[in-house]
C-alpha cells in the first residue's frame, strides 16, 4: 500500500531585495514521489535539485517565507499543517543530514532518552538502551558527548533517535557522506532492515551506486522536478532501460559506467525555461520540448517527464 504520495509539489521563496523590491524564486516546480510500506525509495540528483526541500515539505519544516503548492498525501489522507505536527517525530521521522542536530553539551544517552520520553514511551531509559543496542553501538556510548563520537557513531545515534518510536515513514537525508565504506554499508543495510520490518523509507542521497544496493525504486530529480521514477533494476548496463535522458546521463557519469561528463549544470531558479527544464542540455531535444513543460506519464515500468521517452 502506498504510504506517501507527492503530486506536482512546487515550492517558491519570497525574498525582498534592496529597496524592498519583492521577488519570488521558484526553486521546486513539479516534484512527484511515491513510497510504499516495506520499500526503500532512493531520491537522487545534483545539489539544488530539490531533494532536501522535499523532506522539509513533507515534515512541515519549510521556512516561513516558503509558498507550497501541490498535494502531499500520507496513508491516503492529505498531509496538512496540523497533521504534519501530529505525525512529525512519531509516525514520520527524519534522519537529518548533519550531525550538528545533536546537542553538543548533552550526553547522547540523555538525548536518545529524551526522544523516547517525547513520544510517550512508558520506560524511556529502557527504550533508549534498546535503541542504542539495535544500532550495535558499544557499551558506554550513552555517557559520551557528540564531540567524542566518530562520524559513523554520530550518524547511528541520529538514526536511533529518529526510529525510537518505530515510525511508519523514515526520511533519511544524506545519511552516508564522509563515512568509511564499511559504515556506509552498515547504515544502508540498517535502512533496508527498517523497510523489511514494514516501514517506508525515503533515502535522499548523492550516492547512487550505494543506494542501489538497498533500494526498490529510484526517483531522479533535476532542477526541482522529478524527471523519472523507476525500478532500481533499470540502473544497469549502459542505462538503456532508463526512460529519461538525464537519468541515463547520471548513470553514465559514474566511473564504473563510462565516466561521461554530465551535461553542464541546471537552469537557475530565476531563469527557468518555459519548456522541458533539461531541453538546453538534452541530446534528444526537439522543437516541441522547448514549448511546453512535459507532464508525467507511464512508460513501461517507469513514470517519466519526457515526450521523447
Amino acid at each position: 500500500m502506498t504510504l506517501l504520495t507527492v503530486e506536482d509539489l512546487s515550492i517558491s521563496f519570497v525574498q525582498y531585495e534592496a529597496g524592498l523590491r519583492r521577488r519570488k524564486l521558484d526553486v521546486v516546480t513539479g516534484l512527484d514521489l511515491e513510497a510504499a510500506r516495506g520499500e526503500v525509495v532512493a531520491v537522487v540528483g545534483a545539489s539544488g535539485s530539490g531533494k532536501s526541500l522535499l523532506a522539509h515539505a513533507v515534515l512541515g519544516l519549510l521556512p516561513s517565507n516558503a509558498i507550497e503548492r501541490g498535494k502531499i498525501l500520507y496513508d491516503g489522507a492529505e498531509l496538512d499543517d496540523r497533521r504534519r505536527r501530529e505525525l512529525r517525530g512519531r509516525d514520520i521521522a527524519l534522519v537529518p543530514q548533519s550531525v550538528a542536530f545533536l546537542d553538543p553539551v548533552t550526553r547522547v544517552g540523555d538525548q536518545v532518552e529524551r526522544a523516547a520520553r517525547l513520544i510517550g514511551e512508558p520506560e524511556p531509559a529502557r527504550a533508549a538502551e534498546k535503541a542504542l543496542r539495535r544500532r550495535h553501538l558499544p557499551e558506554g556510548v550513552e555517557k559520551l558527548y557528540p564531540h567524542q563520537l566518530s562520524g559513523g557513531m554520530a550518524r547511528r545515534i541520529l538514526a536511533a533517535i529518529a526510529t525510537i518510536g518505530r515510525p511508519s515513514l523514515i526520511i533519511a537525508d544524506e545519511p552516508t557522506p564522509g563515512l568509511h565504506e564499511a559504515v556506509v554499508a552498515e547504515t544502508l543495510t540498517d535502512l533496508r532492515r527498517v523497510a523489511d520490518d514494514g516501514a517506508g523509507v525515503v533515502l535522499i542521497t548523492h550516492d547512487l551506486e550505494g543506494a542501489l544496493t538497498v533500494a526498490d525504486r529510484v526517483a531522479v530529480f533535476y532542477a526541482g522536478t522529478t524527471v523519472e521514477q523507476t525500478r532500481a533494476e533499470a540502473f544497469q548496463g549502459d542505462g538503456e532501460a532508463l526512460a529519461h535522458p538525464y537519468s541515463r546521463a547520471l548513470w553514465r557519469a559514474l566511473p564504473a559506467h563510462g565516466f561521461q561528463a554530465l551535461p553542464g549544470g541546471q537552469p537557475a531558479p530565476d531563469d527557468l525555461p518555459s519548456g522541458c527544464l533539461f531541453a538546453d542540455r538534452c541530446p534528444l531535444v526537439a522543437d516541441q520540448c522547448r514549448d511546453n513543460r512535459p507532464l508525467p506519464r507511464r512508460v513501461g515500468g517507469a513514470t517519466v517527464r519526457c515526450i521523447r521517452a
